[in-house]
C-alpha cells in the first residue's frame, strides 16, 4: 500500500475532537458523488491528488450545516492508488449518514465522481483494498465491505464500484478480496463457560463487554469466569434485544459472533 499520512497530505487540524472507537463491523467505500476530471487518472496527474484531498477536507470543515469535524472520510484513494489517511484508525467516520452508521463502518472514499471519472482504475481497486487492510490492522475494522448505499438512501459509491463490491470487491485480475478476518475468538460452546473457566479468552471477552458499555464488574476483568462475568454478558444480551432467558447471562453463538472477541 502506498500511504500518505495527514502530515504527508498536509492536513489542517480537526476543527473539534473526533469520537474513539474501538473496532466496527467493517469498511463502506464511497465515491465524491460529483464531477471528478476524466484527467486526473493520467499518469502524470497524480501531484493534484493531494491538493485535491486538502480541497475536499476544507469544503468539509466550511460546511456549517453538516458542521464536520473534519475531513468525513476515514481515508481517500486517488486514481494512482495512494491511499490518504483521513480521519483514521479508531476515529468515527462521519460519512456514512446517520451517527449509528458512523459507529458501524469506516468509509473510504475513492477519487472517482458521478460523471467525468466514474470508473475506478485498477491501481485505485488496489489501493482500496490496501485501505481496508490497513483500518482491518489498526482500527480493528471487521470483515464487512458494503457500499454507503447500504442502510442509507444514496446513489453512492455509483454504479461501477458498488457492482465491483456486489462481486465481492475482487482485486484486479479477478484474484480474491481480503478474506473473511480470523482475529476474532470462536465461540467456545455453553458447557465451556458453565465450567467456570479460567482463561485470558474470558479477560479479552470482558474488556469488550466494558468497550460496549456493558461492564459490570468491580475490579478487572480477570481471567476467572465469574457471576461478574455472567452480569456483563447479560447486559450485552439485553444490548442486543434479547429478554427472559435468552437474557440470561450464558454466552450464545450469535451474540458471541457480534461481540466479536479479538484472538488471544
Amino acid at each position: 500500500m502506498q500511504f500518505v499520512s495527514r502530515a504527508q497530505w498536509g492536513a489542517r487540524p480537526s476543527r473539534y475532537k473526533l469520537t474513539t472507537i474501538p473496532d466496527t463491523r467493517g469498511v463502506k467505500v464511497h465515491y465524491e458523488g460529483s464531477y471528478v476530471p476524466p484527467a486526473l487518472a493520467n499518469p502524470d496527474a497524480h501531484a493534484q491528488c493531494a491538493g485535491r484531498v486538502r480541497a475536499i477536507q476544507a469544503q468539509h470543515l466550511a460546511d456549517d450545516e453538516e458542521d464536520y469535524s473534519d475531513i468525513a472520510y476515514s481515508a481517500m484513494v486517488c486514481p494512482h492508488g495512494y491511499v490518504y489517511e483521513g480521519r483514521g484508525a479508531h476515529r468515527q467516520t462521519g460519512a456514512n449518514g446517520t451517527s449509528a452508521l458512523n459507529r458501524a463502518h469506516y468509509a473510504v472514499c475513492a477519487m472517482v465522481g458521478s460523471s467525468g471519472l466514474t470508473e475506478p482504475t485498477a491501481a485505485q481497486l488496489d489501493g482500496i483494498l490496501g485501505a481496508i487492510e490497513w483500518l482491518r490492522d489498526e482500527g480493528n475494522a471487521g470483515d464487512e465491505i458494503k457500499g454507503h448505499r447500504d442502510g442509507h438512501p444514496t446513489a453512492c459509491p455509483g454504479g461501477p464500484l458498488y457492482a465491483w463490491i456486489q462481486r465481492g470487491a475482487p482485486r484486479p485480475g479477478g484474484t480474491p478480496g481480503p478474506a473473511p478476518s480470523e482475529r476474532y475468538e470462536p465461540y467456545p460452546g455453553a458447557a465451556w463457560f458453565k465450567a467456570a473457566p479460567r482463561s485470558p479468552i474470558v479477560t479479552a471477552m470482558g474488556r469488550r463487554l466494558v468497550a460496549e458499555g456493558c461492564g459490570r464488574y468491580r475490579s478487572g476483568p480477570g481471567p476467572q469466569w465469574t457471576d461478574a462475568d455472567r452480569q456483563s454478558y447479560a447486559a450485552w444480551q439485553r444490548k442486543q434485544g434479547h429478554s427472559g432467558t435468552a437474557a440470561d447471562g450464558w454466552p450464545g453463538p450469535s451474540t458471541w459472533a457480534a461481540l466479536r472477541v479479538p484472538k488471544v
